[in-house]
């Protein structure tokens, strides 16, 4: 359960975000451009001024249409990238289930992959010793963990990602729409891991278009738009605002 009086885990201070894009995509349209001092476009705001906090037990769904800066946020959170203006301040060990498998090496086998990518995660090899096997029983891929992940078929390569990412003891993790990987069961199976990484109070930043999924798993939603917040409240009340701002 949420703390009021430990200091969030995730906390955002007028956070701005902002890309450089090119102007012209051919040479004959980027040289006079730059000529004119303009060889790119003004730069393009992802998240503009955003504040809000997370505590430590929270379940919070990010939503709102694409481009919002939803995932641009959890890349934040994540560290791989920074505000041009403003503060981002996690208190707390990190895991994402954003680009699954984005560690993995195609020549490597299961297993390697599995020890490359925890390592990535911040776990020791002894912890990953201590936790391969049950890594490797929630994949359902015993068999082939020996075989080079480029002969896996996608939907074994994503099991074996979503697997090692649940593993990682984090006391902070950010899901982009990983919850809709691989076939029913094992959707199913990874929403049971989830709902025991969140009965142990870790706190979850999920971003997802699944305004089922935000209402039954969330104890909280914020809505986005254009890079800033609309709209933080209960799951119910926020994923209605969120309809009707699409229509």
């Amino acid at each position: 359960m949420p703390t009021a009086s430990r200091p969030p885990v995730i906390e955002f201070e007028n956070v701005t975000k902002t890309f450089r894009l090119q102007e012209g995509n051919t040479l004959q349209e980027f040289l006079p451009a730059l000529a004119r001092g303009k060889g790119w476009t003004p730069p393009f705001r992802a998240l503009h001024e955003l504040t809000f906090q997370v505590q430590a037990g929270e379940t919070v769904g990010l939503i709102g249409r694409n481009g919002c800066g939803k995932s641009t946020t959890l890349k934040l959170v994540a560290g791989v990238m920074y505000p041009n203006i403003g503060r981002v301040t996690v208190r707390g060990r990190v895991c994402s289930l954003i680009e699954l498998g984005a560690g993995f090496h195609p020549d490597l086998s299961g297993r390697e992959n599995v020890y490359l990518n925890a390592s990535l995660l911040g776990l020791s090899d002894r912890d990953i010793r201590s936790r391969y096997d049950e890594i490797v029983d929630f994949a359902e891929l015993a068999e082939f963990m020996e075989t080079p992940i480029k002969h896996y078929s996608s939907g074994m390569y994503i099991r074996l990602a979503f697997a090692v990412a649940v593993h990682c003891d984090p006391e902070i993790l950010i899901v982009d729409e990983a919850l809709g990987v691989g076939d029913i069961h094992f959707q199913e199976k990874g929403l049971l891991k989830m709902d025991e990484i969140k009965a142990r109070g870790v706190a979850i930043l999920l971003v997802s278009h699944n305004l089922n999924l935000i209402r039954t798993f969330c104890t909280r939603a914020i809505l986005l738009e254009a890079g800033g917040l609309v709209a933080d409240g209960p799951p119910d009340a926020i994923a209605e605002r969120y309809l009707e701002l699409m229509a």
